[in-house]
């Protein structure tokens, strides 16, 4: 089974490689690091008009109605840019949460708008240290009003909306809720983090008004399946960014001469480039596997997300380390590029899930696809 992309894909990915390119240089990533910006908003409107955030949503709703591969495409360029953007937060959570859980109303008041990049999503579910799980959740919703705080959500202060995991009394002991984040029941709170060009927030909610989203007590089910989802779309971009780390670290070591030769002509230099490119070329073939099983809708997806998701961050990170190392003491300061892939690295190796809680996913998803 071929599991490469197409030519019309690859050739998306000439024309967002270009668009970033030229739109997303390391100027605009550092200007939002060193600003008082959560994003970048001239880049959201740019990528909106690309039709990015329109690629899987239907064409009934104002959507391109492309496949999951074209948005895997996409999602690999934009972490090889890390463009300070909330894109991964508002296409990869909150756009597919209306998707699979909302009603005709829910998804014909807020889909169009998340076509255009007019409205941005985001996802509520962590409030504790540790791994949420559906007896630990302390938001509860009673008489359409939510209350109770998360932290951290991912693109919390620049988001439109937030689609909210609650605790129920139903069901599986969770729910979805769709709650507006501009009114009186709602205050946000920045919480910085080390990847501060993707800012967080501290949200609390009090007696905030919310809308059901699915049905009552089927919450916990659709939180882990909509995880699955966005945990490939999330590999994808970690891959991007490995790869850019470890094409920045070649240059440099081509370009850095001691003792009258580059070196990357070194052993040790040597070494470690070969080992990122490994690092970088298996999670990229698990990843292929879970774009596959994404936009077939596999009943291996479970597996294919925890697989695609583990070796993704494991290489993102290990090509971000390696790559400020091949700087060397130059690496570490303020003035080099590298700190980027460094700081989204550990972000994103966190942000749905740590590499151990994706572990432990894995061998659950193993021994349930033996199983059956």
């Amino acid at each position: 089974m071929n599991f490469e992309f197409s030519q019309e894909q690859e050739l998306l990915r000439e024309q967002a490689r270009g668009f970033l390119g030229d739109n997303c240089p390391a100027r605009v990533v550092r200007a939002v690091l060193e600003g008082d910006s959560q994003q970048s908003v001239e880049l959201w409107g740019k990528i909106a008009e690309m039709g990015w955030t329109a690629a899987v949503i239907p064409e009934e709703f104002g959507g391109l109605e492309l496949s999951y591969l074209e948005l895997c495409v996409i999602a690999e360029e934009l972490g090889r840019a890390v463009a300070p953007v909330a894109f991964s937060s508002s296409v990869y959570l909150a756009t597919e949460a209306i998707l699979a859980a909302g009603n005709q109303e829910q998804k014909e008041h807020w889909l169009p708008k998340l076509a255009t990049g007019e409205a941005v999503g985001t996802f509520a579910f962590s409030e504790t240290h540790g791994r949420p799980t559906a007896a630990s959740l302390t938001t509860v919703a009673s008489g359409g009003k939510v209350n109770g705080t998360k932290l951290p959500v991912a693109d919390g202060i620049v988001a439109d909306f937030a689609v909210v995991v609650a605790g129920s009394s139903q069901g599986d002991g969770a729910s979805l809720y769709l709650v507006e984040l501009d009114q009186a029941g709602v205050s946000r709170e920045v919480v910085r983090t080390l990847d501060f060009s993707r800012e967080h927030a501290k949200i609390d909610f009090n007696e905030a008004d919310a809308q059901l989203l699915g049905g009552d007590g089927s919450g916990w089910d659709a939180t882990q399946q909509l995880l699955n989802r966005a945990a490939v779309l999330y590999a994808w971009e970690q891959v991007g960014g490995a790869d850019a780390a470890l094409e920045q670290a070649k240059e440099y070591a081509m370009g850095r001469y001691a003792f009258g030769r580059p070196i990357a002509s070194y052993q040790a230099i040597k070494h470690k480039l070969a080992h990122m490119y490994v690092k970088n070329t298996l999670a990229r073939s698990n990843c292929y596997y879970g774009a596959w099983a994404l936009n077939s809708n596999s009943g291996e997806l479970a597996l294919a997300a925890a697989t695609s998701r583990v070796a993704a961050t494991q290489a993102f990170v290990n090509a971000a380390q390696e790559n400020v190392q091949t700087h060397g003491g130059m690496g570490f300061t303020w003035e080099f590029d590298c700190q980027f892939y460094y700081r989204r690295a550990k972000l994103l190796s966190v942000n749905i899930g740590s590499e151990a809680h994706w572990q432990d996913r894995l061998i659950t998803a193993y021994e349930q696809t033996n199983a059956a």
